[in-house]
């Protein structure tokens, strides 16, 4: 059933982040176009136009992240905790199915809309002249990469990419908790949830300040330093990511009001 819901989500999603990305994308092209308007410097027209379309691709990145951030929240205020709530919650399915539906295409989503910016920002600043420099020291990393940390390199990519979901799982429970909880009271539902993401937050930030404080260091280094480090990350996060998640179902369980 899990696997129904997130190909349901997914198609609802993608009708938003998909235009997103093909603008951006425009954007990114018209960005580029601007930058070989100024450097050709040869009137106040081509010059006022190659700024405007600049300041339209820096809005078409800052639109891309809000976004991203608005679909997180409005499906999963819209689907469990709105009217469709009547809905979702009389199908034979779990709470954790609901849930997992709402958290991994907020991660997925999160991850594409950091690669299309990246890639936008590429595309915006690409010159011919640069891609056979960029490709040599491309190479040149990778072979280093290859001959020096082969093993390593492998691990660290695998790191990488656990911390990004995890760490994304735990951001967007954050979100979901602190709705849920405010959502539970009789009225403003809205203000509520607002007042406890800011209390949620606020603990994380003096939690991690007090870890970052009492903690002595390792008592290694190099390589072995760095993979303890993602190591410690990876904990932290899973340690949010579970906090809130038994938060989060706990409260849609218990005490969600959806009057």
């Amino acid at each position: 059933m899990l696997g129904k819901l997130l190909k349901h989500e997914f198609r609802a999603t993608a009708r938003v982040m998909g235009p997103l990305y093909l603008v951006l994308l425009v954007l990114s092209v018209c960005a580029n176009v601007s930058v070989r308007l100024l450097d050709m410097n040869k009137g106040r027209f081509l010059d006022v136009l190659g700024g405007l379309l600049l300041f339209l691709f820096g809005v078409g990145i800052i639109g891309v992240c809000v976004m991203t951030l608005v679909v997180m929240v409005e499906r999963f205020q819209k689907n469990l905790l709105g009217d469709e709530g009547y809905v979702m919650f009389t199908l034979p399915v779990s709470i954790h199915a609901q849930v997992w539906s709402k958290i991994i295409p907020a991660v997925v989503w999160s991850i594409a809309s950091a690669v299309a910016v990246a890639l936008a920002a590429l595309i915006a600043t690409f010159r011919v002249a640069y891609v056979n420099q960029f490709v040599a020291q491309l190479r040149d990393i990778l072979s280093q990469i290859t001959s020096y940390y082969a093993l390593n390199g492998a691990a660290f990519i695998a790191e990488a990419l656990a911390l990004t979901f995890v760490s994304g799982a735990a951001t967007c429970l954050v979100f979901y908790a602190a709705m849920a909880v405010g959502h539970s009271f009789a009225s403003h539902k809205s203000l509520f949830s607002v007042v406890f993401f800011f209390v949620f937050v606020f603990g994380l930030q003096f939690l991690g300040l007090t870890s970052v404080f009492s903690f002595d260091g390792f008592n290694f280094g190099g390589v072995a330093a760095v993979h303890a480090f993602m190591g410690m990350m990876i904990a932290m996060s899973l340690v949010v990511c579970v906090i809130f998640y038994i938060i989060t179902v706990l409260v849609l369980q218990k005490r969600l009001n959806l009057e």
